[in-house]
């Protein structure tokens, strides 16, 4: 079986839902979303946790925006100039709908970014994400279309290609998908769960088991695969200076994301309304962990960020 017939068994499992299938509460998120940038806007990606339940009624449904250029998405150069600096800008969403608020965090990136950052950029932030199941919610053409789910496909070759140095022979898809998220989730100031990457893989064991054995027919590397009762597991071939280089890149992958995050929610401060709550939100919903910040400390925002942060590192909240 030759490169471009498991190219497109990947592609086929990527499978585009429809717009005219949302429901309507997503619906009038996506338009409210495109609203706020115009022509601009090329596709709308349905990521995490409300795609996975279906239920945008409780918590934040998560989009992500792609776009021609940031010129053209933004209003003001400001925002455009800081998008391209630091991709990607992330905004909040509050949408009225049948007596209740429906609420959304998007970000807005272009196309060709997208692309590039989920085949050829260093850290984790975009193929990590987006290597697990995503839903193409809005396309403007068929030509767009193809260039998402290539990039798809991109995301979790990445994804599996800096995952298999990071693993010990034999091992099963579940194992595969559990070390690759615990390495972009600590690559990130995340608050998840320790157990939350392996319970992305037994949302859709199914899917992800699908993924892993068409990713695998297209390695570089030297992959054999043994059946057993539960699935198969697999052994793979990498030298020991690769394996070294891997973690050397994981450690560096790491220290860049913190430093990363951190400056991406100083800029997300200024374009969320009601910053400081959000992160409080976020990070109670992900670990537990709760913090009182005073009326008087909101008004600076930036002081409080760096209050907020401190006492959760003190607490233990990130991983």
């Amino acid at each position: 079986m030759n490169e471009d017939v498991h190219r497109d068994k990947l592609l086929n499992l990527l499978q585009v839902q429809p717009g005219q299938d949302l429901s309507p509460d997503i619906s009038a998120l996506v338009e409210a979303a495109r609203a706020c940038h115009g022509d601009s806007v090329r596709a709308v990606l349905f990521y995490g946790s409300c795609l996975r339940t279906g239920n945008v009624h409780e918590g934040l449904a998560d989009f992500y925006l792609l776009v021609d250029d940031y010129r053209s998405a933004f209003k003001t150069r400001t925002l455009a100039f800081f998008n391209q600096l630091l991709p990607p800008n992330v905004f909040y969403l509050e949408v009225p709908f049948e007596g209740h608020v429906l609420r959304a965090k998007y970000a807005v990136l272009t196309l060709a970014d997208f692309r590039n950052g989920t085949e050829h950029w260093f850290h984790s932030y975009l193929w990590g994400r987006f290597s697990q199941k995503c839903g193409v919610i809005y396309a403007q053409d068929q030509l767009v279309t193809h260039q998402v789910q290539e990039a798809l496909a991109c995301a979790v070759m990445t994804f599996i290609t800096r995952t298999l140095p990071q693993l010990e022979s034999p091992f099963t898809a579940r194992d595969l998908w559990a070390k690759g998220l615990s390495l972009s989730y600590r690559a990130e100031l995340r608050t998840e769960q320790p157990d939350k990457a392996a319970r992305l893989f037994d949302a859709d064991p199914e899917y992800y088991q699908k993924l892993t054995d068409a990713a695998l027919a297209d390695m570089s590397f030297t992959v054999s695969a043994e059946a057993g009762v539960t699935g198969p597991s697999y052994r793979v071939q990498i030298s020991t200076q690769a394996r070294r280089k891997s973690s050397t890149g994981w450690r560096i992958r790491t220290l860049q994301g913190k430093v990363l995050s951190v400056l991406r929610l100083l800029k997300g401060l200024f374009t969320f309304k009601g910053g400081v709550d959000y992160i409080l939100w976020k990070i109670e919903r992900h670990s537990g962990a709760r913090v009182e910040v005073s009326p008087a400390l909101r008004r600076f925002t930036p002081l409080a960020l760096v209050i907020i942060f401190w006492r959760l590192f003190r607490r233990g909240a990130f991983r």
